[in-house]
Order: C-alpha cells, then sequence, then structure tokens
C-alpha cells in the first residue's frame, strides 16, 4: 500500500461507523462469547496458534460473527481474502480460488475465505466451493444468521466445525458501550461524553444482546446532543430512548428463529401456562407471522396434547381455524389468543398420539398381515365359504351396545395401544368402558 493509499484508508476508517471502528483487532479485545472463545476453549487455542480450520459462524445480528473473522485476519500468517454471499458471484469465487493455488504453489502459504452471510449463495455456488475446502485449497469461513444445518450445503457442514455465537449478555453490553464513550482512539472518547448510570442500563437491555444495535444509539445520541455548560455531552435516559427507539424483534420467518417461537409457543400450551403462550404469540403476529400457521399449530396441539381429555379443545381450534381465515388481522390476534388460552388451560392428555404412534411402529416392524376372519367382509358371494364373517357378533344387538370379542389380530391379542389417562374428560370414557365391559362378562 502506498502513502495515498494509506492515508485514504486512514480517513475511511475515521468516518466509518463506530461499530466498525470498535472491532476488536485481537482476540483479548472481543467482548462475551465465552462459551467458544474462553481461553480453553478450542477455537481461542485454534486464533492463538494461527491453525484455525474451516468454521461457520452462526448466530443473531450483532454477535460478533464478523469480529471473529477480523481477528482471525489479524492474526494469521495465511492469505485472507473476504466476499459478501449478497453480491459475490462465481467469477469472484474463481478469483479468489486461483489466487489461492497460485498463493500456496508459490509461497506455500495458505488461504483463508471469509464469505459473509454463506446462506445467501445457492446449491451450486455451495457445491463449487466443496473441493477447494475438501482439499486445503482454502480454508473457509462462513457467516450466517440462519441455521446451518437448514441453509447450508450438508457436505460443507461436514468439514466445518460449526460455532454458535449467543446475543451479548447485558453486562456484555454495558461494557462495550463504556468502551466506545471512553475510548479516544477508535471510539467516542475525545467528545467528552458521559452516558447516565440509567441510560447505560436502558441501552444494554433495548440492545437485546446486538452490540451493533448498542452502538450505532450511543453514536448518535453524542453525535446529536448538545454540550452542558460544563462542557460534556450528557446522554440521559431521555436521549437513550430517542435513539434506540424501540427493541430490535429477533425474529425471522424463513429463519430458525421462527422455529424456535413457535417452538416455545407449543410446548407453553402444553405445559398449561397461558400467560407463555399468549406471550409467544404476541411475539410471533409483531413479527408478522401468518395467522393460519400459527391457528394449524393450535389445531395439531390440542389433538396431541389435550386429545379426549377434553374433546371441545379440537372444536375450538378448528372453529379458530376457520374464523382467523374469514376475518383477518388485526381481529384475528383475539380469536388466536382465546384458542391458545382454552388449549393450555385444558386437562392434557397425549393418549391418541402414543397410541397411533405405538400402532404404525407395529405395522411398520411386526408385518402382522392377518385379520380375525370373523370381522372380514361378508358382503360378497362365497365370502361363507372361506370363513369370512363367521360368527361375528354385533354389538347393537346386546347390553350397552358392546359384546365382548376378539379385534386385534391374533399375534397382538392382549396388547393395549391406547391408553386412557385419569385426566379430564378420558377419566368418564375410561369408567365407562371399564363399566361396559365388566357387565359384559
Amino acid at each position: 500500500m502506498d502513502l495515498f493509499s494509506f492515508m485514504e484508508q486512514k480517513e475511511k476508517d475515521r468516518e466509518s461507523p463506530l461499530a466498525s471502528r470498535m472491532r476488536p483487532s485481537s482476540l483479548d479485545e472481543v467482548v462475551g462469547q465465552e462459551h467458544i472463545i474462553g481461553k480453553d476453549k478450542l477455537l481461542y487455542r485454534a486464533i492463538k496458534a494461527d491453525r484455525i480450520s474451516s468454521v461457520i459462524f452462526y448466530g443473531p445480528p450483532g454477535t460478533g460473527k464478523t469480529t471473529l473473522a477480523k481477528v482471525i485476519a489479524a492474526t494469521t500468517k495465511s492469505n485472507f481474502r473476504q466476499i459478501n454471499a449478497t453480491s459475490a458471484g462465481k467469477k469472484d469465487m474463481e478469483d479468489v480460488i486461483e489466487e489461492a493455488k497460485k498463493n500456496f504453489a508459490g509461497y506455500g502459504k495458505k488461504t483463508i475465505l471469509f464469505i459473509d452471510e454463506i446462506h445467501r449463495f445457492n446449491k451450486g455456488q455451495q457445491d463449487y466451493l466443496l473441493p477447494f475446502v475438501e482439499d486445503g485449497t482454502i480454508v473457509l469461513i462462513g457467516a450466517t444468521t440462519e441455521n446451518p444445518y437448514f441453509e447450508v450445503n450438508g457436505a460443507l457442514i461436514s468439514r466445518s466445525h460449526v460455532f454458535e455465537l449467543k446475543p451479548l449478555t447485558k453486562h456484555a453490553i454495558k461494557e462495550l458501550i463504556l468502551r466506545a464513550v471512553n475510548n479516544k482512539e477508535k471510539g467516542m472518547g475525545s467528545f467528552n461524553a458521559s452516558i447516565d448510570d440509567d441510560a447505560l442500563e436502558f441501552l444494554s437491555e433495548m440492545a437485546d444482546g446486538d452490540a451493533r444495535t448498542a452502538l450505532n444509539a450511543i453514536e448518535l445520541g453524542i453525535l446529536t446532543t448538545e454540550r452542558s455548560n460544563d462542557g460534556i455531552i450528557h446522554i440521559s435516559l431521555d436521549i437513550a430512548s430517542e435513539c434506540i427507539q424501540k427493541r430490535v424483534l429477533k425474529y425471522d420467518k424463513a429463519g430458525d428463529n421462527h422455529y424456535d417461537t413457535i417452538s416455545a409457543f407449543i410446548k407453553s400450551m402444553r405445559g398449561s401456562d397461558p400467560d407463555a403462550a399468549i406471550y409467544y404469540l404476541a411475539r410471533m403476529l409483531s413479527a408478522g407471522e401468518d395467522i393460519k400457521f400459527i391457528a394449524r399449530r393450535i389445531v395439531i396441539c390440542a389433538a396431541e396434547d389435550v386429545s379426549n381429555a377434553d374433546p371441545m379443545a379440537l372444536v375450538l381450534a378448528n372453529a379458530a381455524a376457520e374464523s382467523v381465515e374469514r376475518i383477518g388481522m388485526p381481529e384475528s390476534r383475539i380469536i388466536l389468543a382465546q384458542a391458545a388460552a382454552y388449549v393450555a388451560c385444558a386437562p392434557k392428555s397425549n393418549s391418541s398420539i402414543c397410541a397411533i404412534d405405538e400402532c404404525l411402529e407395529s405395522v411398520q416392524n411386526e408385518h402382522i398381515n392377518t385379520i380375525p376372519p370373523h370381522l372380514m367382509d361378508a358382503h360378497y358371494k362365497g365370502a361363507k365359504k372361506l370363513g369370512h364373517g363367521l360368527d361375528y357378533k354385533y354389538a347393537h344387538s346386546y347390553k350397552n351396545h358392546y359384546v365382548s370379542q376378539q379385534y386385534l389380530p391374533d399375534e397382538l391379542v392382549g396388547r393395549t395401544f391406547y391408553r386412557l389417562s385419569e385426566i379430564g374428560y378420558e377419566a368418564k370414557l375410561k369408567e365407562y368402558l371399564e363399566k361396559i365391559r365388566r357387565e359384559a362378562e
């Protein structure tokens, strides 16, 4: 780099956003993610020893995926190249591969290729990288906000270590904010600013684990707030709340957070917690989730987790599913809340799903093809000669419309698949069955 290029880069660095300027240049400057870069962890040791192998960093925005890649770039002796999957094409990858081959052949120098938002590459683009990752031409570092097990080529996954980055803790966000306010070299220290304790608490909470959100807010606050009479820029709670506006929703209908939230919603209904169920419902509605999708999950939960302990749960869930299609938002929020609350409060039983799954397993593994002859169809000529339908007892001809006879195949006689619970309406069904069976003896 010549002098003019160097000065141009320095000026660009000064003008870049605070979140970019504050990126750590070494592992010791990184805040948070101790579960993967603690000093006793594999990734920390690999970076320190410059022995990094192909990795995929996965986590929400602002948790440090690009930061870790930049730290690796600053510490490695390998050639480091970066592309963004939103704008890069196959030609960009071909250029990197060609350069990597020359560097390794001519100088014995490895190439690390960092691909930001790797989930944006289609299958063909990801497949192109595979042989070069496999033969060591490049060491791949991928960064993604999407679950890589859904979005990244399985072959690339199998050749990489996947590290999940978590949302930063409030304590970590506070540390980053204070560092940004006071750091004169890369931060806002030269502005002579301070942040009130309640503003610091508020920003660290509202950032919701996203360092970039917090740093953008504090930068905006310092740049737009006038100095007080003491010559200091005071970031108060009011200023902080103006700068961050509101908490960022961590929800992507196409990503794994979508599945995490619907999972929490279903488990809250199953766990008989209507408060949690309606809370997760609100999160999905606020994020623009498809109301028909939510309604379908309530219907499934009513059948799977309530079952015949309260048959009305399925009736109500189905009515809700039909209603939201006709009515739409915002009124459908009320219908969905009613249905979710009912399913959450209803007595629970998983008798139906257990029975059908156990029967399916039996059908698939035990290969029983027989049916008791007296249950076979007798409505055709010649059925009696085959013994089909003979000695069948018509239940309605007996007391309580019940008669004891064999219904399961011979191999399964004595097996019980459907086990009624002692909960809700199932207790009444169980009592009734026991009564009619006892009186038929």
